[in-house]
């Protein structure tokens, strides 16, 4: 199979406990098992709900996700999406978060678990999304 990025969203759903999202995101989880990857800005968001490293790498333990460096391609893509964001009024100063995520499944031509659809197919609609119905 190929790899499929994990977005924090659904991680946090199942080291959280989200009452309303907990079960479709382990079963997604689940389906993608052994294929999951997380990125820096995904460790970075998962980081803002525990008290250090040694916790959240004892949470994400039993979902064995691999770690990957952004390459550098998909920081360009980041950065084009962030100018079309800007053109289009957006206030932020900076690159959000998703553009950074979208922009790595862009690079490496591979789909994005994840419950946040509408950043991701506005700035990166040829990444494939795996998401709710």
């Amino acid at each position: 199979m190929r790899p499929v990025l994990a977005d924090t969203n659904v991680i946090s759903d199942v080291i959280h406990s989200d009452p309303n999202w907990e079960e479709w995101s382990l079963q997604k989880l689940g389906d993608h098992f052994d294929d999951l990857l997380i990125n820096p800005i995904i460790f970075a968001e998962l980081c803002c709900r525990v008290s250090s490293t040694d916790e959240l790498e004892e949470a994400l333990a039993p979902f064995k996700l691999k770690y990957q460096e952004l390459p550098r391609e998909a920081l360009f893509l980041a950065s084009q999406a962030f100018l079309i964001y800007r053109q289009r009024g957006g206030s932020k100063p900076s690159p959000l978060p998703d553009f950074f995520i979208g922009a790595h499944a862009a690079a490496l031509e591979i789909p994005i678990l994840t419950r946040d659809v509408w950043r991701y197919q506005t700035y990166f609609p040829e990444v494939e999304l795996i998401c709710p119905d």
